[in-house]
């Protein structure tokens, strides 16, 4: 059963493709208003959250955490970006990884024991895993990332969050 590399893999590919599409808005809005757009990288919705740089790491961390399921090492990427186009380069090297996940490599998924980074020392089954903390987790960044640009005025709406999606007819 590969139900795991659909709901993870390709939405975190899809996700992740709308927020470079957000980081291109948000350097748009800042040329346009005459600053820098690295001014956003700092941002934060309160004093006490994550500022937006980290929030975006995060998110890729979290999307590429699933690479887990298909038996494979997580590849690390250090927290080291300081510009909207090194977070865009960031989202773009896990778009990178997730393309190169292979559906039947996550065969089996559901019966693995993911060991947590965090809590420390914790582990829960890959099934709980999934549903309980990767996808909260990387929707959550991925919303903290759009609120902190939305608060600082740039034009954004549900469907840059969304973005392309292949509605039927009924």
């Amino acid at each position: 059963m590969a139900q795991a590399f659909d709901l993870t893999v390709n939405q975190f590919i899809h996700t992740l493709t709308n927020v470079n599409t957000i980081l291109d808005k948000a350097a748009a809005h800042a040329d346009h208003r005459k600053f820098d757009s690295n001014n956003y990288v700092g941002l934060r919705l309160a004093p006490d959250m994550l500022p937006f740089a980290k929030q975006i790491q995060i998110a890729c961390d979290s999307a590429k955490g699933i690479v887990r399921l298909s038996g494979q090492e997580v590849p690390k990427h250090e927290d080291t970006e300081q510009t909207l186009a090194e977070l865009k380069e960031r989202v773009k090297k896990t778009i990178g990884v997730l393309q190169a996940l292979k559906r039947e490599s996550f065969e089996g998924w559901e019966k693995k024991e993911i060991n947590l980074n965090f809590p420390k020392g914790k582990k829960l089954p890959a099934g709980e895993w999934v549903p309980q903390m990767v996808l909260p987790n990387f929707y959550f960044h991925v919303s903290m990332a759009y609120a902190i640009l939305r608060s600082a005025g740039v034009e954004l709406g549900k469907s840059d969050f969304l973005g392309n999606v292949k509605f039927q007819d009924q």
